[in-house]
């Protein structure tokens, strides 16, 4: 019984322990005022705790949009800032790659990998920009005798420089590390063949013409923003192993969205010559013209009658449909004309749908390329430049080989030929050669009865 009434004694007094320490606390909280968070810290929170799968859709979402928005904005200050662009682009993927060869080799404390590796980049783009500048800026740079003389003998100087990078790298070779150091040559030396060979001739693409530029490169953007769409709310079943995350929904639905999207494209940036105009450098104005009359392929032309009966049945149509497929057609870039009896279309719109046919079937395969490079090293990405994406490169290795399919395809279906670009390289001639080239040329259309 003692033992009883102690037990009880003992729970009555830590129950009135409690209940007194909970008014303390009580009173505790009245007294202090409550804290309120900002909009910020519940923002930061309400990320933290969402699906990992939803919150990256909206990092990739968001980020897609600023750089959607940013590259739009480099298009509108014109094509200086462009050129600039892939500079820029193309020097960060190759710094990336670089850095992959720079943390796996380390370890051996190889002299002058990292400067060779930029010395060489830095020979490469004098050698292509070289290239550029000696064919579209030659007549405002002749003034200078100096300039003259470099970009004559440019080919010479750039071997000459190329070949001094060859002797420092011997010269660097250490014993008992020969096989590393002829490994990591070879690293950044495919790496200059992939990233700055492509970013060339995509720059040979723009000044053909920005549309060469601007439609292929956003061809690739909606082919994988679509295929990321699609494979996120429907993509079941796995496309290639070395992607995990690509799925064969989101394959075929970003086909599908990025040739609707070249037709519509097309017919747009056919219609304003800043778009399809070559560039040719102003000396006067200091800037590039993007002025002219429009070549055939970005003019309408006839190209199919409609049948007499498919013509009857399409006016049988009530209105309200009538003109709907025709506007849709237009938007596609198929024009009615003669009474709904011919149909008319601007010849770029037939090229458009093959760019996105290789756009969204072919170069993805340059993604997959570069996945397994990634997995070669067991890396998820290049680097974290973008959040949610990556690094630049994670970006822009589709776009390094749709840029060369791009003007492979120039050089053997359009054959874009810029009067203003040869007229460049003849102010480069000496002068003597200037004469007679125009002598000849005299001699020739006057022959062919072009000229008096």
């Amino acid at each position: 019984m003692a033992d009883n009434s102690t037990d009880g004694l003992k729970h009555r007094i830590n129950s009135n322990t409690i209940s007194e320490k909970e008014e303390e606390n009580v009173e505790t909280k009245e007294d202090v005022p409550t804290i309120k968070r900002s909009t910020s810290e519940d923002f930061t929170q309400y990320i933290s705790e969402m699906n990992p799968r939803w919150k990256s859709w909206w990092i990739r979402t968001i980020f897609t949009l600023l750089m959607i928005g940013g590259f739009l904005a480099v298009i509108l200050m014109g094509p200086l800032a462009l050129l600039l662009l892939v500079l820029v682009i193309h020097t960060k993927c190759y710094h990336e790659i670089i850095s992959i060869g720079h943390q796996h080799y380390k370890k051996y404390n190889l002299p002058l990998f990292r400067t060779l590796s930029w010395y060489f980049l830095g020979v490469t783009n004098y050698f292509f920009y070289g290239e550029i500048t000696a064919e579209y800026f030659a007549e405002f740079l002749q003034q200078e005798e100096m300039v003259t003389f470099l970009l004559q003998r440019h080919r010479l100087i750039s071997f000459l420089l190329y070949t001094i990078g060859i002797m420092l790298f011997v010269l660097s070779l250490k014993k008992n590390y020969y096989k590393v150091q002829f490994a990591l040559f070879g690293w950044y030396q495919l790496t200059l063949l992939i990233v700055l060979t492509p970013s060339h001739l995509i720059i040979q693409n723009m000044l053909t013409g920005l549309i060469w530029f601007f439609l292929p490169i956003s061809m690739v953007i909606c082919n994988d923003i679509w295929a990321y769409i699609f494979g996120f709310f429907f993509g079941k079943t796995r496309l290639i192993k070395l992607s995990p995350k690509k799925t064969w929904e989101g394959f075929i639905g970003g086909y599908f969205a990025t040739v609707i999207y070249g037709l519509v494209a097309c017919q747009l940036m056919c219609e304003y010559e800043y778009f399809h105009c070559p560039l040719n450098f102003n000396a006067t104005t200091l800037n590039f013209d993007l002025k002219c009359s429009p070549s055939p392929t970005f003019q309408l032309t006839h190209y199919v009658t409609i049948n007499p009966t498919i013509h009857q049945l399409y006016q049988a149509l009530p209105t309200i449909i009538r003109n709907g497929m025709t506007t849709i057609m237009a938007l596609c870039g198929f024009h009615l004309q003669s009474n709904n009896t011919e149909v008319w279309l601007y010849p770029m719109v037939l090229h458009g749908m093959l760019l996105a046919c290789f756009s969204s079937l072919i170069a993805p395969f340059g993604g997959f390329f570069a996945s397994g490079f990634k997995r070669a090293f067991k890396m998820k990405d290049f680097a974290d430049t973008i959040p949610g994406h990556g690094g630049i490169m994670d970006r822009f290795d589709c776009q390094l080989l749709m840029g060369v399919f791009v003007n492979v395809y120039i050089a053997s279906m359009i054959r874009a030929y810029n009067p203003g670009r040869l007229i460049q390289q003849v102010m480069f001639m000496e002068k003597s050669d200037q004469v007679l080239f125009y002598q000849n040329l005299k001699d020739i259309l006057t022959t062919k009865g072009l000229i008096q």
